[in-house]
């Protein structure tokens, strides 16, 4: 059986929890926030609902392998995105309001069910996706805030 990974990181935001949000499940925004070398493409039309799918593509030279991912969870301030692929487990994106902030809490959940793609990113990338993750929240922290200056708050 594949081995169960949990990497969970967290961030305190200077805006609101809807700023916050809107960061995670608005195309634009989203992008300027995502790791420049990954793509998140919806199928079909751009939409966060439960049930929306969305393919997650990793842009490096000669193979660009793809994740499709489902919306599994979905109410105000969280989105779990659902996977399976060459990863199986869940990508948890929760606002969670505090006064006039947000602590933004993600949670990748994974595992790995081919033992060579599993060697190959316990050797290779778990700590480049540790670090990812952890510059992705600052990345989306600096949009979000920037976001919510820009509607007038302070």
């Amino acid at each position: 059986m594949a081995d169960h990974q949990v990497f969970e990181q967290s961030i305190q935001i200077r805006a609101s929890a809807t700023v916050v949000e809107r960061c995670i499940i608005e195309e634009h925004l989203m992008h300027r926030w995502l790791n420049p070398a990954l793509r998140c493409e919806a199928v079909g039309d751009w939409n966060t609902d439960l049930g929306s799918r969305f393919r997650f593509k990793i842009l490096i030279p000669i193979f660009q392998p793809e994740l499709n991912t489902v919306v599994v969870e979905r109410e105000p301030g969280l989105i779990v995105w659902g996977f399976e692929g060459f990863f199986q487990g869940r990508d948890r994106w929760e606002c969670q309001p505090q006064g006039q902030d947000t602590l933004l809490l993600n949670r990748f959940e994974f595992q790995i069910p081919n033992p060579i793609v599993a060697f190959g990113f316990h050797r290779f990338a778990a700590s480049w996706t540790r670090q990812d993750m952890q510059a992705q929240l600052s990345r989306l922290k600096r949009v979000a805030e920037e976001t919510y200056l820009g509607l007038g708050h302070s």
